[in-house]
């Protein structure tokens, strides 16, 4: 008979396969080749196509706000979301700066977009994600815990106040659809801080919100983790209330998913390794889930983040001129899209939109010289 110990041993490497099954070892810099001029594209049929714009990610890649947006703006997209950054709006007490905004609705508006507003307040999309100006956080968030409304009253008092602000300025506007509430909201703040918002607490900002402007949906949004790797941190870190997707059912009309194939870990000795679970069982069953809360709570689902542009192991992505990065090659930029649309024709619930990631990269490459990941962009506008 097989002892103990190897009974042990051979069930942890049964454990070990599916994560071992969704690691790559490979150089991050890869060659170009012209792979996305060819695949097919997958037809949308009623989904409308857009993007996110992310102010802090401009800067971060030395671009010209202005001029990134007024180019991406020329695409024949349909929608795109932009963000009301908190501490870029109030950078001190009292003092609020909304000019970069105006300018980007405007600019959105005259291309003829229709616009998802996030307001926030805490946590908007984009590097760092967390927006709270320094004057309205005396001292750090503790790290494990939870964001409650009674204990951080006064934040909770000034993020709605900023709320407040935001929707009254621009609520008579049109082109404005939907407002987003939070950003991934209850889930912890990347792997740099482990505190989490409480679900109470986003429920009196999205109630806040709600009653503002009644007339149009709240959007929220959430990962959808892509390996069993991060499944399962996911679930052990959101365990005592559910993740921002389970949130996203039960506060919002319309559900975000934020969905990111495959992403880097560490480098090592030149090579990073990297998690691409991408069609592993873990995402099948999550996303599958996912599809059939909408359904039942009749809520509307749109990818919120599709990742097009690469997630390396620093946070801002890196623009080699020899070649493109591992994690996300323009041809990704397809069949990442390609993927999602065909998950809504797999369940028969349309997916309202699909909003690429990524966009201010493509202009940075493009003016590096390498135009891939805006061709591949522009090949899916004409041919889906």
């Amino acid at each position: 008979m097989p002892s103990a110990l190897a009974i042990a041993a051979c069930a942890m490497a049964l454990l070990a396969l599916p994560f071992l099954s969704e690691l790559r070892i490979r150089r991050p810099v890869q060659p170009l080749t012209e792979l996305w001029r060819h695949l097919p594209i997958e037809r949308r049929d009623s989904t409308r196509l857009g993007i996110s714009f992310r102010s802090p990610q401009v800067d971060a890649l030395g671009l010209d706000g202005r001029a990134c947006l007024l180019e991406l703006l020329g695409y024949p997209f349909e929608l795109i979301r932009l963000g009301a950054y908190w501490s870029r709006i109030e950078p001190e007490p009292s003092a609020f700066q909304m000019d970069e905004l105006d300018w980007q609705v405007e600019a959105a508006e005259r291309a003829g977009k229709q616009i998802i507003l996030c307001v926030g307040p805490l946590k908007t999309f984009g590097y760092p994600e967390f927006f709270v100006p320094a004057h309205h956080l005396r001292h750090p968030l503790r790290e494990g815990a939870l964001v409650e409304p009674g204990p951080h009253a006064s934040l909770l008092e000034a993020g709605i106040a900023f709320v407040t602000r935001v929707v009254e300025r621009y609520k008579n506007r049109p082109a404005i659809i939907a407002w987003q509430v939070e950003h991934e909201a209850v889930d912890p703040l990347g792997m740099e801080h482990s505190w989490r918002l409480a679900a109470a607490f986003v429920k009196k900002e999205v109630d806040a919100v709600r009653e503002l402007d009644p007339t149009r949906p709240i959007v929220m949004n959430g990962f959808l983790p892509t390996s069993l790797p991060v499944r399962l941190q996911q679930w052990w870190r959101t365990r005592d209330q559910g993740d921002s997707l389970s949130v996203a059912q039960q506060l919002a009309d319309v559900i975000g998913i934020d969905f990111y194939p495959r992403h880097a870990l560490f480098s090592i000795a030149g090579s990073t390794v990297y998690l691409d679970g991408s069609r592993s069982p873990w995402q099948q069953r999550r996303r599958k889930q996912v599809f059939a809360g909408a359904r039942a709570g009749d809520r509307r689902l749109l990818i919120s983040e599709g990742q097009a542009e690469p997630w390396e192991t620093v946070t801002t992505p890196p623009n080699p001129s020899s070649g493109g990065m591992y994690s996300c090659l323009p041809e990704h930029v397809i069949d990442n899209y390609n993927r999602c649309i065909s998950w809504a024709g797999e369940a028969a619930y349309p997916l309202d939109a699909y909003l690429f990631w990524g966009a201010e990269y493509w202009i940075a490459r493009q003016q590096g010289g390498d135009p891939s990941y805006v061709g591949a962009f522009s090949r899916i506008l004409e041919n889906s």
